[in-house]
């Protein structure tokens, strides 16, 4: 497999994500007055049990992040997410993010069995039918793990 693009998309995703809390966490306040009385844009709920944790944001912040989903599909007999959906942590480890509800998103692990364009083909994950954030990945992850902070 040609780790080429994963290399790319590391360094990407390192810099999205050391700057995703700073644009959740952006204040339309210009003289930085009152931003402690406005709404997080992002709250971190842990899963009881778990050591995953949900992330519900506002309206303004999934817009302003831009998220979009798509639906996990079944492709030439496997399992498929579209590649953008795909995030590593730092053991090497591939998630992506399932939406649970409007605004809330949960991060589930998956297993990567190739990439092929711009599909992942998987050996593991959540059915197809599940939706997954494809825009807004990294930014969503950096948020989960407070980085940037």
């Amino acid at each position: 497999m040609n780790h080429k693009p994963l290399l790319i998309l590391a360094i990407l995703g390192t810099t999205v994500l050391l700057l995703a809390p700073l644009v959740i966490a952006g204040s339309d306040d210009q003289n930085g007055q009152g931003a402690s009385k406005k709404a997080r844009p992002a709250q971190i709920i842990t899963i009881e049990g778990s050591k995953l944790k949900q992330l519900v944001l506002t309206e303004k912040a999934a817009k302003r992040l831009d998220i979009q989903v798509k639906a996990m599909a079944n492709g030439e007999g496997k399992l498929t997410t579209p590649y953008s959906s795909v995030v590593y942590d730092s053991d090497g480890g591939a998630w992506v993010y399932t939406v649970s509800k409007p605004l809330t998103y949960v991060r589930q692990k998956i297993v990567v069995e190739t990439i092929k364009g711009d599909l992942a083909y998987l050996k593991n994950g959540p059915p197809a039918g599940t939706s997954v954030v494809t825009i807004g990945v990294a930014e969503l992850y950096g948020t989960e793990k407070g980085l940037g902070h």
